[in-house]
């Protein structure tokens, strides 16, 4: 009974349909006011009693402030938002007043069909599978790549199991905390690894069974990755692709860190830190901070145990980006300047990211567009004098391409969105970017285009990235365009305006 307590608590109920027939739902709903929608839900009749805001908030990943707000304020219009919220709720879709995203249900074999990119790989190639190693009588599961499992002739050991083991990881809401514990017990959901010989995964298998015995630098080096190839994987299959296995993998790290020798320890939270970062990132993507700033605090704890000190730092720059994200323009200006404290000793490229960052800060704050023009020039130097770090290396990324889409930002913050319009044209045209990315920074060009008066190649380019957001459920990214479609509200009637509409809320 207490279970089935804190799940109604943690989760909205299963309404019947006559719920959203009562006369102050449809109400609610022709206000087009979503704050009157969730009082209407609150204190609808169906309830014993009426919903507190602390509850509702739950559901929706809010706090109760920011929900008695949307109830007393002006109607919310930040699209992805609305989206976001009638999900949660499971309102029907054809009593809003916008349009949601086609959803799956979780009785349904089978998804709508969608057209996939020609050079769209199927996703049950790059997902792999869980192999069976028998360890002292007992079955130890071991990821391993598909390509692995065929070479080497192991796929009758696999099985079905395996595959519906992957597939539920990966078709399991990312988002649900619920779902977070289970894929920690269950340690690694799923991964595709390169070359993986039977001796390694023997191996693997014993220190997953045995940590204080058998995990050792060959094994961290394994895990290591695995995170590398889930942050490569990440751009082209997204967040909620890639979810699945960062849990697991930081699962296997947390449970695994209690056991092994402390020689090995220090080691595998270093790469948790790096990894806790990562799923930090994963969750801001979807737009789930609470998890994100869960992660974010889990990173810069075991960088703390781990002694390294430029991951701490690092850490500061990615919660200064969340800011951004909530548009707090002054935590997100001091997070940054306390990233670039010297005693985080952080690599070259990553400075320059961080003094990059605090002239976003310096634009949003509405400081003079010298000073702004100053600290671009001063990470442009950073990083022209950094050194040829390795691909994994903290903050490698951030190369001369990554510098001008940030400076393309900063510009538009800064009152200059024509300026900004360009810089993105000129990195998107050398179609470097990820899958992802390329959608993400399309937005973001949309919008620059948006405010400099130019609604029909800014509702060209929006609907280009709309195709890609939906493809990798980037929720940031339609966040994005739902705030370029208020800025196009006053051109709404002309036809490439309702062609963006039409496929963001498609």
């Amino acid at each position: 009974m207490r279970k089935e307590r804190t799940l109604a608590v943690a989760y909205p109920p299963a309404v019947p349909s006559t719920f959203w027939q009562h006369t102050t739902m449809a109400e609610a709903f022709a206000s087009w006011h979503m704050g009157q929608v969730f009082y209407a839900y609150r204190t609808h009749p169906w309830h014993e009693r009426a919903l507190s805001q602390e509850a509702m908030a739950t559901w929706l990943d809010l706090n109760q402030a920011q929900l008695s707000r949307i109830e007393s304020g002006k109607p919310p219009q930040d699209l992805g938002k609305l989206m976001r919220w009638a999900h949660s709720l499971r309102i029907p879709a054809d009593l809003l007043w916008f349009k949601l995203p086609a959803r799956k249900d979780t009785a349904s074999t089978e998804a709508t069909p969608v057209a996939k990119r020609p050079e769209e790989a199927p996703e049950t190639t790059q997902a792999g599978g869980l192999l069976p190693v028998v360890i002292n009588g007992r079955a130890v599961l071991v990821p391993v790549d598909a390509e692995t499992i065929a070479a080497s002739g192991l796929g009758s050991l696999v099985g079905s199991s395996a595959d519906v083991s992957a597939t539920q990881a990966a078709e399991r809401d990312p988002m649900s905390p619920l779902n977070r514990r289970d894929l920690l017990k269950g340690g690694i959901a799923a991964v595709a690894l390169p070359g993986l010989g039977l001796d390694e995964l023997q191996h693997v298998a014993h220190a997953l069974d045995d940590a204080h015995r058998y995990l050792d630098g060959p094994v961290v080096d394994y895990f290591r990755r695995v995170l590398e190839k889930a942050k490569r994987d990440d751009g082209a299959l997204g967040p909620k692709k890639t979810l699945p296995v960062m849990l697991g993998l930081l699962g296997a790290i947390e449970s695994q860190a209690r056991d092994v020798k402390p020689s090995v320890r220090r080691e595998l939270l270093a790469l948790g830190a790096d990894g806790a970062e990562f799923a930090g990132w994963l969750y801001r993507d979807i737009q789930q901070p609470q998890a994100a700033v869960f992660w974010y605090d889990r990173a810069m704890e075991w960088a703390q145990e781990a002694d390294n000190a430029a991951m701490q730092g690092y850490v500061l720059l990615k919660k200064s980006q969340m800011a951004y994200d909530d548009r707090d323009a002054l935590r997100m200006l001091t997070l940054a300047q306390a990233a670039g404290h010297d005693r985080w000793q952080l690599p070259a490229r990553v400075r320059a990211e961080v003094t990059q960052q605090e002239a976003l800060g310096r634009a949003m704050l509405g400081d003079p567009l010298d000073i702004v023009r100053g600290q671009l020039a001063d990470a442009e130097t950073l990083l022209t004098n950094a050194p040829e770090d390795k691909p994994d290396a903290l903050g490698a990324y951030f190369n001369r391409h990554t510098r001008l889409l940030r400076d393309a930002i900063t510009y538009t913050e800064a009152g200059k969105p024509s300026l900004s319009a360009d810089l993105f044209s000129d990195v998107m045209s050398t179609g470097t970017l990820s899958h992802r990315d390329t959608g993400f920074f399309n937005a973001r060009r949309a919008a620059a285009l948006a405010l400099s008066g130019e609604p029909d190649e800014a509702a060209k380019i929006g609907t280009a990235s709309a195709v890609v957001a939906h493809e990798v459920k980037s929720e940031r990214t339609v966040r994005v365009l739902g705030e370029v479609l208020q800025t196009l509200d006053r051109w709404r009637s002309r036809p490439a305006v309702r062609e963006f509409r039409e496929s963001l809320t498609a």
